[in-house]
């Protein structure tokens, strides 16, 4: 039997579920006394019998909400825009650990329809929480956080997500139930719809990007110190400390057993608690230049200091100088590779054995490098000599220096950015 509705129960009933996370749908049936080919809104709009409610819920994976913690860490912010019922929308938003303003906890599309850019901008920078967002709204949305000077991120599954997708400097769309439009429209297909593999796409990123700029701190110092050893003493009308096919044995070996080494160093331990760097910051740094520069520098005036000790006050031949110059360079680069693991921790603190592949390079490179200096071949071949004991000693002394100093370079740079 047919019974008055409570309009006031029913969306009070409705508003319960939604604060669950569920999405609610209202059933009702219609009896039509005429056949009807279409069926059009106006068909609909008056004598319909309510029948009830239906809530259901697509429970977010447990992964997410410990994923989107290490976006925030990573200085990440993370925005909820979705078709859903705002109620529902803002519970499903605090079940995953979105942020939320403490005066404007959601907004819905109609609210923002009337906004200026600049009052959106403001709303957009301080709300994380969106529903019942049109296309143009969404495309919108993108537009004005990129007039920031912000690099945005786009997910999305429908065609009436495309729009935005394309707008976005990343646009992302759902591989299993994304639809073709939305796929075209992007410029990566997530293949198995999981948030917390874009969180590990961003860290493998950055972890890729910072092997990068290691081995470029790493080659760039000791390539400038090989050329301005050869330059001063061409300047200075001295006695070349390095012969070329000896230049061309230091970065034939230590680029290939050493340098390599550094493109399978393990992700930091804090790797995700940085913040995002400038899109157009530039690779050359300050702080490499200043590398460069130093330890460019320390290389030289060491294998110069190893060239005149062997050479002159030792009174050992030229060949014997110039193999103790030469392994100034390759151990003292050996050292610094150590410096090169981290930008901020020691190869102490990062585990001396943690990357398997530079112990195994570090090896490889010594023992090649005692071919060079014993054997016969080698020395006919480079023009190189054995070495002493006090060679030796010069030498190890030689790269512990390079090492310590930029240690302390490292931990004075930390105690500043924590200051």
């Amino acid at each position: 039997n047919e019974v008055p509705v409570n309009q006031e129960a029913i969306i009070k009933q409705a508003e319960k579920l939604a604060k669950q996370g569920m999405r609610v749908l209202a059933f009702a049936s219609l009896k039509l006394t005429d056949i009807l080919d279409s069926l059009e809104h106006h068909h609909v709009q008056e004598n319909l019998v309510f029948l009830g409610l239906q809530a259901m819920i697509d429970p977010p994976r447990q992964e997410v909400k410990s994923s989107i913690k290490k976006c925030h860490e990573a200085g990440i912010e993370v925005k909820m825009i979705t078709g859903d019922h705002q109620t529902t929308a803002l519970a499903i938003a605090k079940h995953i650990g979105l942020k939320t303003n403490a005066n404007i906890q959601s907004l819905s599309g109609s609210e923002l329809e009337n906004m200026s850019d600049e009052a959106l901008l403001d709303v957009i920078e301080q709300v994380n929480v969106f529903a019942r967002v049109t296309p143009e709204q969404k495309t919108r949305w993108v537009k004005l956080l990129q007039s920031k000077n912000n690099i945005v991120a786009m997910t999305g599954d429908g065609v009436n997500d495309a729009p935005a997708l394309k707008q976005a400097n990343i646009g992302t769309a759902m591989g299993i139930t994304g639809t073709e439009v939305a796929k075209e429209a992007s410029d990566m297909i997530l293949t198995d719809d999981n948030f917390t593999t874009i969180k590990n796409a961003v860290e493998e990123g950055r972890s890729v990007y910072s092997n990068i700029i290691k081995f470029i701190t790493w080659i760039l110092p000791t390539n400038v110190g090989q050329g301005l050893v050869i330059v001063f003493a061409v300047m200075l009308a001295f006695e070349l400390p390095l012969s070329p096919v000896q230049v061309l044995w230091v970065n034939m070996t230590t680029a290939v057993l050493l340098g390599l080494s550094l493109a399978f160093e393990p992700k930091e331990k804090d790797l995700m608690n940085h913040p995002p760097r400038a899109h157009d910051a530039p690779i050359l740094s300050k702080l490499l230049l200043r590398r460069v520069v130093y330890v460019g520098t320390l290389l030289v005036v060491l294998s110069f200091g190893a060239f005149w000790y062997v050479h002159e006050f030792l009174q050992s031949s030229l060949e014997q100088a110039r193999t103790a110059a030469v392994s100034i360079f390759i151990f003292g680069q050996t050292a610094y590779l150590l410096n090169c693991r981290s930008m901020k921790f020691s190869a102490f603190q990062l585990g001396l054995f943690s990357n398997q592949w530079l112990v195994l390079g570090i090896v490889l490179m010594t023992l090649v490098q005692l071919l060079f200096i014993y054997t016969p071949f080698m020395n006919t071949l480079f023009g190189t000599a054995a070495l002493g004991l006090n060679e030796w000693i010069f030498i190890l002394i030689a790269s512990l220096i390079i090492y310590t100093i930029v240690e302390i370079e490292k931990k004075v740079q930390h105690r500043n950015k924590s200051e």
